[in-house]
């Protein structure tokens, strides 16, 4: 359990840093041409990796359901959205509405089974946790812009 936290820590600060980049890169060339950067780089990386660690077995595909193939289709989708969402509001901001939006996701597709999920009850404590963090992230937003607001007036 312990390296699962420490690894879902370190993906959200590679997610974190990772659309920081591409938002710069987009502010270069744009918002296809960073896709098609970030993915194929990360293919290239991928598939080198891939085939040091586990050779062969790299494309072993028994057993798996064909539409989970497309996941990569949908990273096309990840990359583009919060590419142009950190870049129209800051990383802060787009992070935190990306995080609220996986935990809703999340929630719902493990309280309906979806995806070859096993079910798991929806329950209060649940739903209050979704609340408490949403409520987190808005006072996370909104308690910067009320500070700028007074400093913004006292300057004035």
């Amino acid at each position: 359990m312990t390296l699962g936290i420490v690894l879902a820590l370190f993906g959200g600060m590679m997610v974190c840093i990772q659309n920081t980049f591409n938002a710069k890169v987009k502010e270069r060339v744009g918002a296809w041409a960073t896709t098609t950067l970030v993915l194929g780089l990360g293919f290239l990386a991928s598939l080198m990796i891939g085939l040091l660690v586990e050779g062969g077995g790299l494309f072993s595909m028994s057993g798996m359901e064909p539409w989970f193939w497309f996941s990569g289709i949908i990273g096309v989708g990840v990359v583009l959205c919060v590419t142009q969402g950190v870049q129209q509001l800051g990383p802060s901001y787009a992070i935190s509405i990306v995080m609220v939006s996986q935990i809703l996701f999340a929630l719902l597709w493990d309280t309906l089974g979806w995806f070859g999920l096993d079910q798991v009850a929806f329950t209060w404590t649940k739903a209050v946790g979704v609340v408490l963090i949403g409520g987190g992230v808005l006072l996370f937003q909104l308690g910067g812009k009320l500070t700028e607001r007074r400093m913004l007036r006292k300057g004035a």
